[in-house]
């Protein structure tokens, strides 16, 4: 049964000349998985917005979109608010009381159902979702993991036939987002309830999928079995960079035919056709300045004083001009430690340092003139007018001096971007600071895989000029792409530093999708680029 149909979907915001929709047509049976990837600003989530009749946004559209056989227009207003449900990138935005099982009832009581249904239906959506432990808690004391668990929870209470996502796992750690999507294939299948959801971290999603979507400049250019999609567009490396390793593995190797997508498939194809006389690549050796540029010592800090500590010892040395990644889960005190870094936070016990100075010997915002920046988590914060052209002439922003290209996006307000055109925006205005010490909060969220390699070039760029970057992440392959050290973050301080190879091969669960397809084969091989030269110094095996 078709349970959507979109039809010549085409759809154009206020003031813009070209359509962010164009030409959009396709359809979904009952139980399918569909995954929707595209470049950041590509139209996804504009796309998504206009299958749900509530978040349509204001513009000139054309075409038509249907629900069951029924144009959106025409469905009645509980079974528009029921039957389909929206997941946002931002677990923030979605939620709307303070508890987390009035969370799961306020859509139910909404729709009018009577209370004893109520009690019953959150009572079982509680079980299976396995938020019996955190029932009664606020929702502001979840972790950003559990808040999305929530926000899918309160959307599957309403027993939906169609499940749209917007990059739900953008802000989960790697084992949160592993389980938000294993969540998803689950209800797919014990369900039927079919499922879109927009992705940039397609390395887990892709390959449990039906159908794999592939927009761009607003059109979908791709509708079909993931495999296929993949060697039909091999020569695209653009899009190919999103992909599972595996398929970037063996597209790069010059393999023809449908691709491997898992990482169990991956080793199976490289052990079949490669031989492992040469089992590790040469390491290469790791220096760093001696001066240092931000210096954590015995740190310990709370948000309240009869509460625990988010930051607990926490001792740490960043060298000047070195690239610094803190990996961890949610809620193990990253971003508390950044905010430390930056002043915003004020420790009780222990001592923070920037270049050799203490925190509180820096007078009148010295700290942030040319010495100390910093990129929020959530970057909206640092919007205050209503283009991006004010925006950055606000703060001396020069266009022309960036490593990348925003000048497309000077006439739009800020809160009408793209998730990852937002970043862009954002970490131009900290730039123009002219930072020393410049500190990221998940800077590649909302990022396509093409545009964290630019931000990669950006970062080396800003290590070579002498500015120190500390990052912290939850993309393990970014980390590993670019970071000079990295360090893992468990409860409130830091439990294992190194470099990339040192790094992620010992790990099991942080680690990259090339280290776990090849670890016991090969020894160190982290990133793609690794693993193609070990298959390459080895050579074919005979067959």
């Amino acid at each position: 049964m078709e349970i959507l149909a979109v039809r010549d979907l085409t759809f154009t915001y206020p003031k813009c000349s070209l359509p962010a929709v164009k030409n959009v047509s396709f359809s979904l049976e009952r139980g399918e998985f569909a995954v929707l990837c595209g470049a950041t600003g590509s139209g996804k989530s504009t796309l998504l917005r206009m299958l749900k009749r509530e978040l349509t946004p204001v513009g000139k559209r054309s075409g038509d979109v249907f629900f069951c056989d029924t144009p959106l227009a025409e469905l009645d207003d509980i079974k528009s608010a029921s039957e389909i449900g929206f997941v946002m990138q931002n677990p923030e935005q979605q939620t709307v009381t303070d508890k987390v099982w009035h969370e799961l009832a306020f859509g139910l009581e909404n729709l009018g159902t009577p209370p004893d249904e109520i009690a019953r239906r959150v009572a079982e959506t509680a079980s299976y979702f396995g938020i019996g432990e955190w029932y009664g808690r606020d929702v502001a004391e979840l972790s950003g993991g559990q808040k999305q668990l929530l926000n899918l929870a309160a959307v599957l209470v309403m027993q939906p036939q169609l499940l749209i996502l917007d990059e739900p796992t953008a802000q989960l750690d790697p084992i949160a987002a592993a389980d938000f999507i294993a969540t998803l294939k689950r209800l797919c299948q014990d369900f039927s309830v079919t499922i879109i959801i927009a992705e940039h971290r397609l390395e887990d999603v892709v390959p449990i999928c039906d159908r794999l979507l592939v927009m761009e400049n607003g059109a979908i250019i791709a509708a079909a079995p993931p495999a296929g999609v993949i060697a039909d567009l091999k020569e695209r490396r653009d899009i190919l960079c999103s992909m599972p390793a595996a398929a970037r593995l063996y597209a790069e190797l010059n393999e023809s035919g449908l691709c491997p997508l898992t990482v169990r498939d991956g080793r199976t194809f490289i052990e079949k056709n490669f031989g492992n006389t040469v089992c590790r690549l040469p390491k290469a050796t790791y220096s760093h300045s001696e001066k240092t540029a931000l210096e954590f010592k015995d740190v310990y800090f709370r948000y309240e004083r009869n509460g625990r500590d988010i930051l607990d010892g926490l001792s740490l040395k960043v060298y000047s001009g070195e690239l610094f990644c803190i990996l961890g889960g949610n809620g193990s005190g990253k971003t508390t430690a950044l905010s430390a870094a930056a002043g915003l936070l004020k420790a009780y016990s222990g001592s923070i340092k920037v270049f050799g100075k203490k925190l509180k010997e820096y007078k009148n915002r010295s700290l942030y003139r040319e010495c100390l920046a910093m990129l929020p988590q959530d970057v909206q914060t640092v919007f205050l007018k209503s283009t991006v052209r004010a925006e950055l002439d606000e703060c001396g922003a020069d266009i022309t001096a960036l490593p990348y290209d925003i000048s497309q996006l000077l006439d739009k307000h800020p809160y009408d971007l793209s998730g990852g055109e937002q970043q862009l925006v954002a970490l131009a205005k900290v730039l123009a600071s002219k930072p020393g010490l410049l500190l990221l909060d998940e800077p590649t969220k909302g990022l396509d895989a093409a545009a964290k390699l630019n931000i990669i070039k950006i970062l080396r760029t800003l290590s070579e000029k002498g500015i120190t970057v500390v990052t912290v992440t939850h993309d393990v392959e970014f980390a590993a792409a670019f970071a000079d050290r990295c360090a893992m973050f468990f409860g409130g301080r830091i439990v294992g530093t190194g470099t990339p190879t040192e790094f992620f091969p010992g790990n099991s669960f942080y680690t990259t999708a090339v280290s776990r397809m090849t670890r016991g084969y090969y020894e160190n091989a982290v990133t793609l680029e690794d693993a193609v030269g070990l298959c390459s110094l080895n050579g074919r095996k005979e067959r």
